[in-house]
């Protein structure tokens, strides 16, 4: 059995400190952020509404959607407030190098 598949999304330098950045792996939307000194990769789209989280706010190692104001753990995916209450899918990271030009790795084949 083989490992799950990474795939680069982008450079460390490309990642402004808690400003979610949308990519997509394969036909998976994913939003990254950078924040606390990690980096962090969650399914893009809000599990209560369609529309994608990238465009919110991140506080505290949660990004809030911009539509109804639910917010998720970017460590667990579990939301934090109502209208919200099914989790979104997290996703592993992987760092190769080092300083800005770090490679930023997501893996959607398996969640976390």
């Amino acid at each position: 059995m083989t490992g799950p598949a990474f795939v680069k999304v982008c450079t460390l330098g490309e990642l402004e400190e808690d400003v979610p950045r949308r990519v997509e792996v394969g036909d998976v939307p994913v939003s990254v952020v950078r924040t606390e000194g990690e980096v962090f990769a969650v399914n893009d789209i809000c599990s209560h509404a369609n529309v994608s989280l990238s465009e919110g706010e991140v506080e505290d190692c949660q990004i809030e959607c911009w539509l109804h104001g639910s917010s998720f753990d970017l460590r667990t995916g579990k939301p934090s407030g109502l209208p919200a209450t099914r989790p979104i899918p997290v996703y592993p990271v992987k760092i190769e190098g080092d300083g800005p030009d770090a490679a930023v790795l997501v893996s959607v084949t398996q969640e976390s």
